[in-house]
Protein backbone atom coordinates (compact mmCIF):
# COMPACT_ATOMS: atom_id res chain seq x y z
CA UNK A 1 0.00 0.00 0.00
CA UNK A 2 1.43 3.22 -1.06
CA UNK A 3 2.08 5.76 2.00
CA UNK A 4 0.61 9.10 1.34
CA UNK A 5 1.06 12.62 2.03
CA UNK A 6 -0.84 15.72 2.54
CA UNK A 7 0.15 18.65 0.37
CA UNK A 8 -1.20 21.83 -0.32
CA UNK A 9 -1.25 23.06 -3.86
CA UNK A 10 -2.61 26.38 -4.44
CA UNK A 11 -4.27 26.71 -1.24
CA UNK A 12 -6.06 23.15 -1.38
CA UNK A 13 -5.24 20.30 0.31
CA UNK A 14 -4.46 17.24 -1.37
CA UNK A 15 -3.62 13.33 -0.18
CA UNK A 16 -1.05 12.08 -2.95
CA UNK A 17 1.48 8.88 -2.38
CA UNK A 18 4.72 10.03 -0.89
CA UNK A 19 6.77 8.95 -3.57
CA UNK A 20 6.20 11.26 -6.34
CA UNK A 21 7.47 14.35 -7.80
CA UNK A 22 5.35 17.90 -7.16
CA UNK A 23 5.10 18.15 -10.84
CA UNK A 24 3.97 14.47 -10.73
CA UNK A 25 1.63 14.72 -7.59
CA UNK A 26 0.49 18.06 -9.21
CA UNK A 27 -1.04 15.43 -11.99
CA UNK A 28 -2.11 12.61 -9.35
CA UNK A 29 -4.04 15.60 -8.28
CA UNK A 30 -5.61 15.80 -11.35
CA UNK A 31 -4.60 19.30 -12.78
CA UNK A 32 -3.29 19.36 -16.00
CA UNK A 33 0.20 21.30 -16.80
CA UNK A 34 -0.63 23.38 -19.99
CA UNK A 35 2.70 25.62 -18.39
CA UNK A 36 5.28 24.76 -16.13
CA UNK A 37 5.98 21.95 -17.50
CA UNK A 38 9.05 21.62 -20.10
CA UNK A 39 11.60 18.27 -20.23
CA UNK A 40 10.70 16.79 -16.94
CA UNK A 41 14.22 16.22 -16.37
CA UNK A 42 15.85 19.25 -14.77
CA UNK A 43 17.48 21.20 -17.80
CA UNK A 44 14.58 23.43 -18.85
CA UNK A 45 13.86 25.57 -15.66
CA UNK A 46 10.45 25.82 -16.97
CA UNK A 47 8.77 24.16 -13.59
CA UNK A 48 10.11 26.48 -10.87
CA UNK A 49 8.16 26.29 -7.85
CA UNK A 50 8.38 27.98 -4.05
CA UNK A 51 7.11 26.16 -1.15
CA UNK A 52 7.18 26.15 2.11
CA UNK A 53 7.04 22.87 4.94
CA UNK A 54 4.24 23.49 7.68
CA UNK A 55 5.98 25.21 10.74
CA UNK A 56 8.25 26.32 9.25
CA UNK A 57 9.37 29.88 8.23
CA UNK A 58 11.86 29.17 5.23
CA UNK A 59 10.68 29.73 2.06
CA UNK A 60 12.29 27.16 -0.31
CA UNK A 61 12.45 27.01 -3.70
CA UNK A 62 13.17 23.95 -6.41
CA UNK A 63 12.15 22.28 -9.69
CA UNK A 64 8.78 20.90 -9.55
CA UNK A 65 9.77 17.96 -11.80
CA UNK A 66 13.26 17.26 -9.24
CA UNK A 67 11.79 17.52 -5.66
CA UNK A 68 9.89 15.08 -3.90
CA UNK A 69 6.68 15.76 -2.06
CA UNK A 70 6.77 16.09 1.77
CA UNK A 71 3.99 16.10 3.80
CA UNK A 72 2.36 19.18 4.84
CA UNK A 73 4.34 20.98 1.97
CA UNK A 74 2.70 24.01 0.67
CA UNK A 75 3.15 24.86 -2.94
CA UNK A 76 3.21 27.35 -5.44
CA UNK A 77 4.50 27.19 -8.73
CA UNK A 78 6.80 30.19 -10.79
CA UNK A 79 6.45 29.34 -14.29
CA UNK A 80 7.58 32.50 -15.70
CA UNK A 81 9.33 35.69 -14.10
CA UNK A 82 9.61 38.75 -16.50
CA UNK A 83 13.66 39.09 -17.23
CA UNK A 84 14.72 42.19 -18.84
CA UNK A 85 16.17 40.45 -22.03
CA UNK A 86 18.58 43.08 -23.74
CA UNK A 87 18.74 43.16 -27.61
CA UNK A 88 22.34 43.63 -28.79
CA UNK A 89 24.49 42.27 -31.85
CA UNK A 90 26.60 39.87 -31.01
CA UNK A 91 29.03 40.64 -34.02
CA UNK A 92 29.15 44.25 -32.69
CA UNK A 93 29.18 44.12 -29.35
CA UNK A 94 33.06 42.93 -27.52
CA UNK A 95 33.84 41.34 -24.11
CA UNK A 96 34.17 45.02 -22.22
CA UNK A 97 33.39 45.94 -19.02
CA UNK A 98 31.34 48.72 -20.46
CA UNK A 99 29.80 46.54 -22.65
CA UNK A 100 27.80 44.86 -19.39
CA UNK A 101 26.89 48.14 -18.14
CA UNK A 102 25.72 49.51 -20.91
CA UNK A 103 22.97 46.44 -21.67
CA UNK A 104 22.77 45.37 -17.73
CA UNK A 105 23.70 48.53 -15.46
CA UNK A 106 21.47 47.21 -12.49
CA UNK A 107 23.57 44.63 -11.76
CA UNK A 108 26.55 47.70 -10.37
CA UNK A 109 23.02 48.14 -7.86
CA UNK A 110 23.91 44.50 -6.14
CA UNK A 111 23.33 44.97 -2.59
CA UNK A 112 25.01 41.61 -1.41
CA UNK A 113 22.19 40.30 0.26
CA UNK A 114 23.07 36.60 -1.42
CA UNK A 115 19.04 35.79 -1.98
CA UNK A 116 19.66 34.66 -5.29
CA UNK A 117 22.37 32.52 -4.43
CA UNK A 118 20.13 31.08 -1.33
CA UNK A 119 17.25 31.11 -4.14
CA UNK A 120 18.95 29.21 -6.83
CA UNK A 121 17.63 26.11 -7.73
CA UNK A 122 20.33 24.60 -9.01
CA UNK A 123 22.70 25.92 -6.35
CA UNK A 124 24.88 27.87 -8.23
CA UNK A 125 26.73 31.22 -6.18
CA UNK A 126 24.46 33.29 -8.37
CA UNK A 127 25.93 36.52 -6.23
CA UNK A 128 29.80 35.33 -7.62
CA UNK A 129 28.95 35.24 -11.09
CA UNK A 130 27.45 38.35 -10.98
CA UNK A 131 30.67 39.90 -9.16
CA UNK A 132 32.60 38.21 -11.98
CA UNK A 133 30.24 40.35 -14.53
CA UNK A 134 30.72 43.40 -12.43
CA UNK A 135 34.26 43.04 -13.14
CA UNK A 136 34.36 41.99 -16.77
CA UNK A 137 35.79 38.50 -15.97
CA UNK A 138 33.52 36.54 -18.23
CA UNK A 139 35.23 33.60 -18.53
CA UNK A 140 34.59 33.41 -14.89
CA UNK A 141 31.10 34.31 -15.05
CA UNK A 142 30.79 31.70 -17.88
CA UNK A 143 31.66 28.71 -15.88
CA UNK A 144 30.56 29.89 -12.60
CA UNK A 145 26.91 30.14 -14.28
CA UNK A 146 27.08 27.21 -16.62
CA UNK A 147 24.45 25.10 -15.08
CA UNK A 148 21.97 27.69 -15.18
CA UNK A 149 18.79 26.42 -16.51
CA UNK A 150 17.43 30.15 -16.67
CA UNK A 151 14.12 29.72 -13.98
CA UNK A 152 14.04 33.00 -13.05
CA UNK A 153 14.26 32.14 -9.01
CA UNK A 154 17.38 34.28 -8.49
CA UNK A 155 16.10 37.12 -10.06
CA UNK A 156 12.16 37.28 -8.16
CA UNK A 157 14.31 37.55 -4.83
CA UNK A 158 16.40 40.56 -5.95
CA UNK A 159 15.82 43.71 -4.77
CA UNK A 160 17.83 45.38 -7.25
CA UNK A 161 16.11 44.31 -10.25
CA UNK A 162 18.79 42.24 -11.38
CA UNK A 163 18.16 39.73 -14.75
CA UNK A 164 20.87 37.16 -13.81
CA UNK A 165 20.40 34.68 -15.98
CA UNK A 166 20.36 37.07 -19.03
CA UNK A 167 23.61 38.92 -17.63
CA UNK A 168 25.16 35.20 -17.29
CA UNK A 169 23.83 34.06 -20.97
CA UNK A 170 25.60 37.36 -22.30
CA UNK A 171 28.81 36.41 -20.36
CA UNK A 172 28.92 32.82 -21.82
CA UNK A 173 28.42 34.52 -25.33
CA UNK A 174 31.04 36.95 -25.31
CA UNK A 175 33.14 33.62 -23.67
CA UNK A 176 32.67 31.55 -26.63
CA UNK A 177 32.69 33.59 -28.97
CA UNK A 178 35.78 35.89 -28.35
CA UNK A 179 37.78 34.19 -25.34
CA UNK A 180 37.84 30.42 -24.75
CA UNK A 181 40.02 28.45 -27.25
CA UNK A 182 38.65 27.04 -30.50
CA UNK A 183 37.50 23.92 -30.59
CA UNK A 184 39.36 22.50 -33.82
CA UNK A 185 37.78 19.24 -34.52
CA UNK A 186 34.55 20.84 -33.79
CA UNK A 187 35.17 23.56 -36.73
CA UNK A 188 36.78 20.83 -39.00
CA UNK A 189 32.89 18.93 -38.50
CA UNK A 190 30.83 22.59 -38.79
CA UNK A 191 33.01 22.62 -42.34
CA UNK A 192 32.43 19.16 -43.39
CA UNK A 193 28.80 19.86 -42.89
CA UNK A 194 28.85 22.78 -45.25
CA UNK A 195 30.31 21.34 -47.71
CA UNK A 196 27.92 18.29 -48.25
CA UNK A 197 30.28 15.52 -46.59
CA UNK A 198 26.77 14.00 -44.90
CA UNK A 199 24.18 15.06 -46.96
CA UNK A 200 23.82 11.25 -48.66
CA UNK A 201 24.33 9.51 -45.60
CA UNK A 202 21.48 11.62 -43.79
CA UNK A 203 18.92 11.28 -46.79
CA UNK A 204 19.51 7.87 -46.40
CA UNK A 205 18.56 8.12 -42.91
CA UNK A 206 16.06 9.85 -43.19
CA UNK A 207 14.21 7.30 -45.69
CA UNK A 208 14.67 4.48 -43.34
CA UNK A 209 11.51 3.27 -41.71
CA UNK A 210 11.23 4.72 -37.90
CA UNK A 211 11.72 1.32 -36.05
CA UNK A 212 15.31 0.56 -37.66
CA UNK A 213 16.31 3.67 -36.97
CA UNK A 214 15.57 3.30 -33.59
CA UNK A 215 17.46 -0.03 -33.80
CA UNK A 216 20.17 1.70 -34.90
CA UNK A 217 20.05 3.74 -32.01
CA UNK A 218 20.05 1.18 -29.29
CA UNK A 219 22.48 -1.22 -31.04
CA UNK A 220 24.59 2.27 -30.85
CA UNK A 221 23.59 2.64 -27.31
CA UNK A 222 24.61 -0.88 -26.60
CA UNK A 223 28.30 0.04 -28.14
CA UNK A 224 28.97 2.45 -25.61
Amino acid sequence: MENMVNIYLFGKQYSVPDNLTIMRAMEYAGYQLVRGCGCRNGFCGACATIYRIKGDRELKTCLACQTKVENDMYVATLPFFPLVKQVYDMEKIKPTEQIMMQLYPEIYACVGCNACTKSCTQSLNVMQYIAYAQRGEYEKCAEESFDCVMCGVCSSRCPAGISHPQVAMLARRLNGKYLAPKTQHLEDRIKEIKDGTFTELIESLMQKPIEEIKELYNNREIEK
